[in-house]
């Protein structure tokens, strides 16, 4: 059984977010097989994919180190990338089977366009002890499946160095994970992005994650309404890879588009094959 390990939202190696794809099933894995697997491979997430009687519809579901989640945009990108540029799906559209609905990725030029429900976030008042933890008093706090403060400006969404032992226990957003926290501010002026941002997911196993498609279902409502526009370009900033999208608002729904690069090929052997 083959597994591919695939740089997502990154147009080079060694960018964006990584994540191990495992070739479509006849079946589920047993689940305790599928967590041994996501955390020995320990990426932010391993996505695995169920073979249904349409060759271009899949069942997908995701594993972190620690945990199963509803949604994640990366890993579904990195799925989509090891079909259509791995095993030569021949369909222009794909779609996915998720614990969020069924999601839709489609080939677009070099790269790839997904459609995810969006997270349309409600601001709240800072949680007691957040300021402490992150190192830095958010302007503002939303809440959606994960909590959001809203900083001052770029560097200090770059430089920040957060308490991730006093994360852990930030309250949770709507996805009832608690230790999931993203801090997001407005680029500077002249740059190529719009929007930056990082995201600290202790509670899921994952200190700091790269690049996370999810979150940005709830920043592309929240910043298009902030400033006035549906399509905006966001850069994740986690400190030595940093990952790219271009994210439209269209309501009820966000499109996420992204390039994706294929970084490993490995076989499974024992008990997985």
């Amino acid at each position: 059984m083959r597994q591919w390990t695939i740089d997502a939202f990154a147009s080079q190696p060694f960018k964006g977010n990584p994540a191990c794809v495992v070739e479509p099933l006849a079946a589920w894995p047993d689940d305790a097989l599928m967590y041994a697997l996501a955390a020995e491979n320990n990426q932010a997430e391993t996505a695995f994919l169920r073979r249904t009687d349409d060759p271009a519809r899949f069942g997908l579901r995701w594993r972190t180190p620690t945990i199963e989640v509803p949604l994640c945009g990366h890993a579904t990108l990195a799925s989509a990338h090891m079909l259509f540029a791995e095993l030569g799906l021949a369909s222009d559209a794909i779609i996915f089977d998720t614990r969020s609905g069924p999601l839709i990725v489609k080939r677009l030029g070099r790269g790839y366009e997904m459609d995810f429900p969006a997270d349309t976030p409600v601001r709240i008042e800072p949680p007691a002890g957040l300021a402490r933890a992150l190192g830095a008093t958010p302007l503002e706090v939303w809440s959606g499946r994960m909590l959001v403060a809203i900083l001052k400006d770029e560097m200090t969404v770059r430089a920040l160095m957060p308490d991730l032992g006093a994360i852990v226990g930030m309250p949770s957003g709507a996805n009832g994970v608690k230790g999931e926290v993203a801090v997001s501010a407005r680029a500077d002026a002249g740059g190529a992005f719009d929007v930056v941002s990082r995201f600290f997911a202790p509670g899921a196993g994952i200190p700091e994650d790269p690049t996370t498609g999810g979150l940005h279902t709830l920043l592309s409502p929240l910043w298009s309404a902030k400033l006035g526009r549906s399509t905006l370009q966001f850069h994740q900033a986690y400190p030595g890879r940093g990952g790219d999208m271009d994210c439209e608002d269209k309501g009820e729904r966000v499109l996420l588009r992204g390039e994706a690069v294929t970084v490993i090929e490995s076989r499974l052997r024992g008990a997985l094959v």
